[in-house]
């Protein structure tokens, strides 16, 4: 059973109107252009992008580590060793 009423359809997202499409159309070409035209800057600036990649890996994706509330790495060390976890050697 149909619950809306005639004349109040949901409103449709604005990714699956025209002006989207298009709007994603001319961005591809505009990207295809930018990069076939200006390919020997991309290809010249690979390296640097790569030791660029380094320092942001290591700062973002070694967010984990170290968050030990407090105990030393040797105290963590000896409990994850015995099984029992508050007690230490």
């Amino acid at each position: 059973m149909n619950h809306q009423r005639e004349g109040h359809e949901t409103p449709r997202s604005f990714w699956s109107s025209r002006y989207a499409i298009g709007l994603l159309v001319i961005g591809g070409i505009a990207a295809y252009f930018l990069l076939t035209e200006h390919l020997a800057h991309v290809v010249g600036a690979l390296p640097f992008l790569l030791l660029l990649a380094c320092p942001l890996m290591h700062v973002f994706m070694h967010g984990g580590h170290g968050h030990h509330r407090g105990r030393s790495h040797s105290e963590s060390k000896s409990n994850s060793e015995s099984g029992k976890p508050g007690e230490s050697s």
